[in-house]
């Protein structure tokens, strides 16, 4: 009985331990997601305002740009999956990948091959230990992605799209990735990227449709030339979009890491409960059991004196 008791204790112990260690992971989980949802809310002004200048030029201007026209065919995507770096997430990895992986089964479905980027350890691992070709993998910046991450992204995404697919290259890109919108709503989504469907910039850098807005844009003029200026303009449009993606998909990790942590706090203290019922009936079996055997060696020795 002793060494049932010992048992139980160790467990206990054991698990107070892990519980310590999920309270502090989301209680630091906690105060990141405020961190994420105000740097996304921080970004917003300069997406609305880039957002609505490529409008402007979409509208106002008759110029036909590599970025904003509709290719005649489409032999190849690239599908970008923006995923976490660490786990003690739930099944937020998981529901990322399994969105991507139905993105890429309809476009092969389409006819179309399929080229792999990917963003974040857990996504990287998923598809190399499966042995799927990834052309270009980004790691180490999934809790905190600054415009420098996604500048480096959009020009690797960009030159892939400015080569031939015959060559290596792809028609169209799209972004696998959680949309942010509150604490416990979060879906991973896809979206193209490239060709340009231009959309509106939420504040917390969810999207909504623009390009069906009734803004009425006044008469404009553009020097040097529309052209140019669209050149210049879309790289940085699709660098915002791209920085977007992976602070809304930032915000979604911690909320999913807070879940997730919280519930296994709640599991740590059902199983404390739970071992320290049964070792509190261990403790007691043991009393009653010594209890007997200190009254059956009583009643055996007052046999004996009996019979002398």
């Amino acid at each position: 009985m002793g060494a049932q008791q010992r048992v139980y204790k160790a467990k206990i112990s054991s698990t107070s331990s892990l519980r310590k260690i999920f309270k502090a992971m989301e209680l630091i989980a906690a105060s990141r997601i405020q961190k994420a949802v105000a740097r996304a809310q921080a970004a917003s002004p300069y997406a609305r305002e880039i957002t609505r200048a490529v409008s402007v030029l979409a509208t106002q201007s008759n110029v036909d740009h590599t970025l904003t026209t509709e290719p005649k065919t489409i032999e190849r995507a690239a599908v970008v999956v923006i995923g976490p770096d660490r786990g003690f997430a739930g099944a937020y990895s998981a529901n990322v990948i399994r969105e991507a992986e139905e993105l890429i089964a309809l476009l092969r479905e389409e006819g179309k091959d399929v080229a792999l980027f990917t963003v974040g350890r857990k996504a990287e691992t998923y598809y190399t230990f499966r042995d799927r070709d990834i052309a270009r993998s980004w790691t180490g910046f999934s809790e905190s992605p600054t415009g420098e991450h996604a500048r480096e992204i959009g020009e690797a995404l960009l030159a892939a799209f400015g080569t031939d697919a015959a060559d290596g290259g792809v028609d169209e890109i799209y972004l696998v990735s959680t949309v942010y919108r509150n604490a416990v709503d979060r879906q991973p989504e896809y979206r193209r990227l490239i060709p340009l469907e231009v959309v509106e910039e939420e504040v917390g850098g969810t999207s909504a449709a623009g390009s069906a807005s009734t803004e009425v844009f006044p008469l404009y003029e553009f020097e040097p030339d529309a052209a140019q200026v669209l050149d210049a303009l879309l790289p940085r449009y699709v660098d915002s979009r791209i920085l977007s993606a992976l602070l809304s998909a930032s915000a979604a990790e911690q909320a999913a890491r807070q879940q997730a942590m919280k519930t296994a706090t709640d599991n740590a203290d059902d199983l404390i409960r739970t071992y320290t019922r049964l070792a509190n009936s261990a403790r007691q079996a043991e009393i009653t059991q010594e209890i007997s055997e200190i009254v059956g060696g009583a009643d055996a020795l007052a046999a004996s004196g009996a019979d002398d």
